[in-house]
């Protein structure tokens, strides 16, 4: 939203900058409109975080293990996963087909790094909801994540928040971890995801 905002003043102040003939010595651009450039730039240019981003892309199989409630046992399903970079490697695109409980289940999900917040960012999509799940969190050097984010629950209306933890284990095998309110409001291991490289 905030770039649909800004979008139109950096274009209305860079149509409106007068050209000045005859003389390439005075800069074509106010200080304030270099500055203004200078800052998207900035925060447009993909740096480390992304190339370690990128680092994920590639074609994975799934384990996947849920748990209804604390005590329970979990059930078991398999899967498959694509990650791919996208907007000239701003952005990790993960689509995903399994089974979830016996039944066809397929996700898309994004991450990135914002260059502005200093944050980790993800989405997630998928075909049990139409809704979408949004988060923001952390990553240290090993690419060890800890993402904090919600959904609206289907029965109660209101919003359910998680956290979510991914960690490499070994090259080519990553272990993501999901947690949430169980029915006494305490938070639970809800579902677990290893990831293996093909």
């Amino acid at each position: 939203m905030m770039i649909r905002q800004l979008a139109p003043a950096v274009l209305l102040a860079l149509c409106c900058t007068p050209v000045l003939a005859r003389d390439d010595t005075k800069p074509s651009m106010s200080p304030e409109q270099a500055a203004m450039m200078a800052a998207y730039q900035k925060a447009g240019t993909p740096g480390k975080q992304h190339a370690e981003l990128a680092k994920a892309a590639g074609d994975y199989t799934l384990s996947i293990r849920s748990w209804e409630r604390p005590d329970a046992a979990p059930s078991e399903d398999r899967g498959t996963a694509t990650r791919k970079m996208a907007l000239d490697g701003r952005v990790l695109v993960e689509t995903m087909q399994a089974t979830m409980h016996g039944q066809r289940f397929n996700g898309h999900g994004m991450t990135g790094y914002d260059n502005v917040s200093g944050k980790w960012w993800s989405t997630w999509n998928d075909s049990m909801s139409t809704g979408v799940m949004v988060s923001q969190g952390d990553c240290d050097d090993h690419g060890a994540c800890t993402f904090h984010g919600s959904w609206n629950d289907p029965v109660t209306k209101g919003k359910v928040d998680a956290r979510m933890q991914n960690r490499w284990i070994k090259p080519g095998v990553e272990v993501f971890t999901m947690y949430a309110p169980g029915q006494d409001g305490k938070e639970y291991k809800m579902m677990e995801m290893t990831y293996t490289r093909l």
